[in-house]
């Protein structure tokens, strides 16, 4: 089937789709860790690698090609990320994939995406470095007939894309915020002065998680003392909290970092600063992805609290491109499934307010030796 008239097919069926409602913004995490189908850790590809060009046919004999715009390799999450989509992706089911590594320079992702339009390629799966910017470039990819999946960030400025698959970013925020009054109320602590490390600005993983956690800092009424990108880095996180320690010393007891490579850096610049943190310091640490050297950090007592959010977005992206290759119509949105984890057995469960307006209950996981063991 030529792609114009493939694009046709799949933008009515799309259509049909989004007004039966599509999506749920409010997906409650599991009760559990998600099971152990990352594959191994392990580098990945250096940005110019050749495609592969021994792909196996897929079931009709074509064999499919899918262009992958990856954000970087900045962190742990980032290459579980790219291995869960290379291993999806893969010539054993027929997948022809191109990929490139953009370094979180948004500019070479854009590019990127304009040479798989040239290139003709079947498929594109982007995860944009920032959430604005897109609408010409995913009107070029629509006029050439070519379905665009992005997964983990989202955009913002356009919905020329067939579907995203990721996580509820503003959920994340609203649980740790949840979780912190709920633990400070337990342990008797009255007053909360926080430092934090932001991701990437403008990425849509920092705008969810900043907005969520702030409704409650504004509720509260705590005392958020500073707030500075880390850029999702453990360079960027050591390097912001060395400058938090000597300008708020002695002055705050709350760390939120929005990923795990950014608490170790933070970690590292308390543990030479003399300051203690974890469950047994002074400084309440809490944490996003939710890795496994970060679940390592929360079973030792060093992170008081990480909220998972899920990289394995490669599965998801292979049903997609096969349903969307048979004709069939796919869901605008898909929510990955994410617990919350803790270090202490104090609180069951937390009650919030999701980004849908709907109150929900979800339990807290407590980090054990085999919670370490099944994560990605």
């Amino acid at each position: 089937m030529k792609k114009k008239v493939l694009a046709t097919i799949v933008a009515a069926a799309m259509s049909f789709s989004l007004l039966a409602g599509c999506g749920s913004q409010g997906a409650a995490p599991a009760a559990e860790a998600p099971a152990a189908e990352a594959p191994a850790a392990e580098e990945a590809p250096a940005a110019d690698e050749a495609p592969s060009e021994d792909a196996a046919p897929a079931a009709d004999g074509d064999v499919i090609t899918v262009g992958f715009a990856q954000v970087g390799h900045e962190s742990d999450w980032r290459t579980a990320s790219t291995n869960s989509v290379q291993a999806a992706l893969s010539k054993e089911n027929g997948i022809d994939l191109q990929f490139v590594d953009c370094d979180n320079d948004s500019a070479a992702q854009l590019e990127a995406v304009r040479n798989f339009i040239e290139q003709d390629v079947d498929y594109i799966v982007i995860d944009p470095i920032v959430s604005t910017g897109w609408d010409t470039v995913l009107t070029e990819a629509d006029d050439a007939g070519i379905p665009v999946i992005v997964i983990d960030r989202t955009i913002d400025d356009s919905d020329k894309y067939v579907s995203w698959v990721g996580s509820e970013f503003t959920n994340e925020g609203l649980a740790a915020g949840a979780w912190l009054k709920a633990y400070a109320e337990a342990k008797g602590i009255k007053e909360l002065n926080i430092l934090e490390i932001t991701g990437t600005t403008g990425s849509s993983a920092e705008i969810g998680r900043t907005t969520g956690f702030h409704k409650y800092v504004d509720s509260e009424g705590w005392n958020l003392l500073d707030s500075q990108t880390g850029d999702f880095t453990q360079d960027g996180g050591q390097k912001v909290m060395e400058s938090y320690c000597k300008s708020y010393e002695g002055k705050f007891n709350v760390v939120i970092c929005q990923n795990d490579n950014e608490a170790f850096g933070a970690i590292d610049a308390m543990k030479a600063a003399g300051v203690s943190y974890g469950v047994d310091g002074d400084v309440i640490v809490i944490s996003f992805d939710a890795c496994t050297a970060g679940l390592q950090m929360v079973l030792d007592k060093e992170i008081n609290a990480d909220f998972q959010c899920n990289p394995l977005q490669g599965p998801d992206c292979l049903k997609l491109i096969q349903a969307l290759k048979a004709g069939e119509t796919v869901e605008k949105q898909t929510f990955m499934a994410e617990p919350w984890y803790v270090s202490e057995d104090i609180l069951k469960d937390i009650t919030y307010t999701n980004n849908s307006g709907k109150e929900v209950t979800e339990p807290l996981v407590v980090v054990d030796a085999a919670t370490v063991e099944a994560a990605y």
